[in-house]
């Protein structure tokens, strides 16, 4: 295979492929909104049907369906697939495309989703059309999910991509590379805690005796846990949304947090979530009800994943690339298929800037190489 001449076909795509772009980004998808979310999906399967792609629609009664779709390869032996991840889903509700329009300027294309991760859609499509297009042969079969849920947890998808994650020979996650376009061999693992307090409610002024504060209990609480948080380990711990009391002249008989918990390894996620787990009143006469777990296990950098990462760092190097490997604090559903012991490499989406920002954009002229990355790994790995 020649890289060089795929990449000449890929280059001569853009104008299309920056078509189809305004085109996915038009059609919003927020997590929450099934008919969008639906009708997003019933498109890509439309345009992989297109492609000569075997196209399943899986529904999901609390969200968007799960689409699967196949490219089988003629041969007679059994090897085990390809499996790319990604997902539809954004965070921007219905109405944005109206205040955030596509448009290019220079060498950016901005828009909502645009970045996060419906121009990882777009690698996907003209990956395999250059394929076709050359008459080259997939040496396994390739098989992508487009899930609906990844901006909620991927409650719903995670088995999904765990069963088809165990069946594949590795995986590679669409998700955008770092700012600087390396490629992500560790991401943190992500946990969630909603820590709920029970106290008892009391005049503030005349009776506060007769009280039990559930808004000082959780005060406490949180810092207690906050002395979890171990920065040279990389374990952060935030208490991102807190609500209680009803009216300032009335002790609060209930109050809550929300917490966010990173880690990098298995062994501070099972650290941190044994510790908030057996929390107990510090306040007399308080009451804790602790919620949650980790949502994400840490995709850690093993041999396995760096090995996969070498091999894609040689094909980019016949491009005259320089790829690197990096690393982030959020997580992806590669730390679902990394966990199972997959080789999983992240990162290769597009290059570009914003996401969940309202400067959401991609950088066009690096895109004909990232779907050259793609489309010659997905012919030599």
């Amino acid at each position: 295979m020649n890289v060089e001449g795929l990449h000449t076909k890929i280059k001569s795509y853009l104008p299309s492929m920056l078509s189809t772009l305004e085109d996915l980004v038009g059609r919003e998808s927020p997590s929450t909104e099934k008919a969008s979310t639906d009708a997003y999906a019933g498109n890509l399967a439309e345009r992989f049907d297109q492609l000569g792609a075997e196209t399943s629609l899986i529904s999901n009664e609390t969200g968007g369906a799960q689409l699967k779709v196949l490219f089988r390869v003629p041969k007679a032996r059994q090897v085990k697939p390809g499996l790319l991840l990604c997902h539809y889903d954004t965070v921007w509700p219905l109405g944005t495309i109206t205040e955030m329009p596509f448009k290019i300027e220079g060498d950016k294309a901005f828009g909502p989703g645009v970045y996060d991760m419906k121009a990882s859609h777009v690698m996907v499509e003209y990956a395999l059309r250059a394929i076709a297009d050359l008459e080259l042969q997939l040496p396994r079969p390739m098989e992508i999910l487009f899930t609906s849920d990844e901006e909620i947890g991927s409650l719903n998808s995670r088995q999904l991509i765990e069963e088809r994650a165990r069946q594949a020979e590795y995986v590679l996650v669409l998700e955008p590379p770092t700012a600087e376009g390396a490629l992500k061999t560790s991401r943190k693992g992500v946990g969630g805690f909603r820590l709920r307090v029970f106290g008892k409610a009391a005049h503030a002024g005349s009776q506060p005796e007769l009280g039990i504060s559930a808004i000082n209990e959780l005060a406490r609480q949180i810092l207690v846990i906050q002395e979890l948080a171990d920065p040279e380990k990389g374990t952060t711990i935030n208490a991102g949304v807190i609500r209680g009391g009803t009216r300032s002249n009335v002790i609060a008989a209930q109050a809550e947090a929300q917490i966010d918990v990173r880690v990098w390894t298995p062994q501070e996620a099972q650290r941190i979530e044994g510790a908030v787990k057996i929390l107990q009143p510090i306040t007399p006469g308080a009451k804790i009800r602790i919620e949650g777990g980790f949502e994400r296990p840490p995709l850690v950098r093993t041999e396995a994943v760096t090995g996969l990462f070498q091999q894609v760092k040689g094909i980019g190097a016949e491009l005259g690339l320089d790829l690197q490997e990096g690393s982030t604090g959020g997580g992806s559903d590669g730390n679902f298929t990394a966990a199972l012991g997959v080789p999983t490499l992240d990162g290769m989406g597009a290059m570009g800037d914003g996401a969940h920002a309202d400067n959401e954009h991609i950088q066009i002229s690096q895109l004909p190489e990232r779907i050259s990355i793609l489309a010659a790994a997905l012919l030599k790995l």
